[in-house]
């Protein structure tokens, strides 16, 4: 039998998951911590990985410590600590700050399908990764990373392609992502075997 399930996600223990949902065939690697944090199908963390405010496309590699979403404090106030929101927590005659709570769950950071995030990297709020994008290991990712691009440092700068664009746009148009899982299956040993642009030419993408 095989170890991850279509309807239910392998959760290692230690991990703090709140209203979260997940795809088929999803793994959440020990101790992460997620929080209004959409998976894809196929999509899976590492180790200790933090993901906020986020939607994990399919096939998403997420390495360990890594974190999405990365929460920000307030710099236009005269305090930046979290007393200003999580007011509740230090006194008994006032509430969190609702608003300021509404607008962080709003700013969404998107990662695209079959990308992957490397160890200890990091995706600020609203920050889209495009399909097939990849972050090195320690990055700080600040701005959009467009399709089939390999970002490192930091902040995160373009470092080379993937694949050539017009690969990447194939790549894109075939959307092998959507395959059914007899499909990927059937599919496997040329997945294996060739490169993208032979596979292209095999599966007319």
């Amino acid at each position: 039998m095989s170890r991850l399930s279509a309807t239910v996600p392998f959760i290692h223990a230690d991990c703090d998951i709140t209203d979260s949902t997940f795809g088929a065939y999803v793994e959440i690697g020990r101790g992460s911590r997620l929080n209004n944090a959409a998976f894809g199908d196929y999509a899976y963390c590492d180790r200790y990985a933090d993901i906020a405010n986020a939607r994990i496309g399919k096939f998403a590699n997420i390495a360990a410590f890594s974190r999405i979403g990365a929460t920000d404090h307030p710099l236009d106030t005269a305090a930046c600590h979290h007393f200003l929101y999580r007011s509740a927590d230090y006194w008994d005659d006032t509430t969190r700050d609702a608003t300021f709570f509404e607008h962080r769950r709003s700013r969404i950071a998107q990662i695209g399908h079959d990308t992957w995030i490397g160890a200890g990297a990091m995706i600020k709020p609203e920050v889209t990764l495009g399909d097939g994008a990849v972050v090195a290991a320690g990055a700080v990712v600040t701005k959009d990373v467009d399709p089939y691009t390999i970002v490192a440092g930091t902040p995160a700068k373009p470092l080379r392609l993937r694949q050539p664009r017009n690969i990447a746009d194939r790549l894109i148009a075939l959307a092998w992502w959507d395959w059914t899982h007899d499909a990927l299956r059937a599919a496997l040993d040329d997945f294996r075997a060739m490169k993208a642009e032979a596979f292209l030419e095999k599966y007319k993408g």
